[in-house]
């Protein structure tokens, strides 16, 4: 069973984790793509169809076959933070932080004590981490938080600095919205360039892991040399369409455009 202490030891050797979202309710879906070698999934209730429950089976899904799961929360509030972690899961990715207090916000939830609002009740955490000590359940899981808008890039300093911070990933999409700009992966435009470089070199002052979405392996090989160390490379609601539309064409004898898989995070 892999926890976060895999994830960072990776990105203490230099490495890159390479992952997927999951975003369909079905942990067999899950068996499906967490292929050998994936180092993490997410299983996304912020915008899937992922209710707790189901998010606990896919957790469970995504162990046994040796990742790291993670899952997006679909608010910052203490309490869903707390409930995911309480159910084992080794990492959250928290949408919507513009600025230093709402970091710090989603810092707190993760951890126990000393001013933190983490709440004891491991529960099946416990029996992940294999401690009920709250120095390792707290301190050993992952907290990532999303900077999704222009407010948030020009706090970004404040934000990447905050104590007990673990990363900030990045959802293209949902920060070409912020910029005022067409939702969509991959971007280009200049100011989408430039956003995302200045969260890469946050990140990379203060010490903490730079995460990025991205709709092809071929996008985040790209990702991965700029200096990503959290790389999405598919989302399981985008691969699967995809797929279908290629080999339907085959079938009929027709051409297909190969462009990036639709799906937006």
């Amino acid at each position: 069973m892999a926890t976060a202490m895999e994830l960072r030891r990776k990105w203490s050797e230099g490495a890159a984790a390479l992952g997927a979202f999951a975003v369909i309710p079905s942990a067999f879906c899950v068996e499906l793509i967490c292929v050998p070698g994936m180092d993490y999934v997410c299983i996304d209730q912020q915008h899937g169809l992922i209710d707790y429950p189901q998010m606990v089976e896919m957790m469970r899904a995504v162990e046994l076959l040796g990742a790291t799961p993670f899952t997006r929360v679909p608010a910052n509030e203490s309490w869903l933070i707390g409930k995911a972690l309480d159910a084992g899961i080794q990492g959250v990715i928290v949408p919507m932080v513009n600025n230093r207090a709402e970091a710090a916000k989603a810092v707190a939830a993760c951890r126990y004590g000393d001013g933190n609002t983490r709440s004891y009740g491991p529960l099946r955490a416990s029996m992940v981490m294999g401690s009920r000590d709250p120095a390792i359940l707290g301190e050993k899981v992952l907290c990532f938080v999303m900077v999704e808008t222009r407010e948030g890039v020009e706090n970004i300093e404040e934000i990447a600095s905050t104590p007990g911070l673990d990363g900030i990933y990045i959802g293209p999409a949902d920060l070409a919205l912020g910029l005022g700009l067409p939702p969509d992966l991959d971007k280009e435009e200049p100011e989408h360039v430039a956003a995302v470089e200045s969260i890469l070199h946050a990140c990379q002052r203060y010490g903490i892991v730079p995460g990025i979405q991205c709709g092809s392996g071929k996008a985040a090989h790209k990702q991965v040399e700029k200096g990503f160390r959290m790389v999405t490379f598919f989302k399981d609601s985008a691969v699967l369409p995809a797929a279908a539309e290629r080999e339907l064409a085959t079938a009929r004898g027709e051409g297909i455009d190969t462009q990036t898989p639709k799906g937006y995070v």
